[in-house]
């Protein structure tokens, strides 16, 4: 298992990103490393991520200061004291103040975030699932993800998981969306980005299968039995063909 961030962990420091500041003196807010461990920081209350092998092993909760472990299981066996996120992100953005300066403030290289939206389940009317929204591709993992139902906004059963990281350095984010299907709602989840020049809308809504009249399912029988009835007659008609044909072949024997 890995260690609880010592000094000699932040040999493992290899990329920095920052959201720049119309000043030069003025500090950032968003400092990561990487390696075996991962600590990130974004905005005023900041995340901390602990990850082994590419797979998190804990989070740390800024507000509530309290380690969440990604299988409860990992915390019988191991702690990790909170107060440890909080002194290592005072380093790193101690450590970022200073490699901004030495890069004359040069803002890291945004991206694009890719977005899909899908149901947890397969969908059925009247009956509870959720809505997926995926966001892939985030740097810097800044980001906003709100959903919207028949064009308003969202808040009930939403939840999200914390940013993910990548080999590329990119993160990954998941919003999740509890729903009840019907054929009148349809659901979008929106997605602000530093990378998007404008708020990108990922649109969803349930695929209701055209009912079938019953005129249509009386012609669809109807052909049905015709063609059985024509399979039938064409069969009889070449089974007995056969049989004549093998009787007038037959030799004739002698008298």
């Amino acid at each position: 298992m890995p260690g609880t961030g010592t000094s000699g962990e932040w040999a493992l420091f290899l990329s920095i990103f920052y959201h720049p500041a119309p000043h030069p003196n003025s500090s950032a807010d968003h400092v990561g490393s990487y390696g075996i461990n991962v600590y990130q920081s974004y905005g005023s209350s900041g995340q901390y991520t602990h990850e082994f092998d590419g797979d998190e092993e804990f989070y740390v909760d800024l507000e509530k200061q309290e380690t969440v472990w990604r299988l409860p299981e990992f915390g019988e066996f191991i702690s990790f004291d909170p107060q440890g996120a909080l002194r290592n992100i005072a380093i790193l953005k101690h450590s970022l103040d200073i490699m901004i300066k030495c890069s004359n403030s040069t803002a890291a290289t945004k991206k694009i975030p890719e977005v899909s939206v899908f149901p947890k389940s397969p969908v059925m009317l009247s009956q509870p699932n959720t809505l997926i929204c995926l966001v892939d591709n985030i740097f810097p993992p800044v980001i906003n993800i709100t959903w919207l139902n028949n064009g308003h906004s969202v808040t009930e059963g939403v939840s999200e998981t914390s940013f993910f990281s990548k080999h590329d350095y990119s993160f990954f984010k998941i919003s999740y969306l509890t729903f009840l299907p019907s054929a009148d709602n349809f659901y979008d989840c929106k997605v602000e980005h530093w990378g998007l020049d404008k708020p990108l809308l990922k649109h969803w809504e349930p695929e209701i299968p055209t009912p079938v009249s019953e005129l249509t399912e009386t012609v669809v029988c109807a052909l049905g039995l015709a063609v059985g009835l024509v399979g039938i007659v064409m069969g009889t008609v070449f089974i007995v063909q056969g049989l004549r044909s093998g009787g007038a072949s037959r030799p004739q024997g002698p008298l």
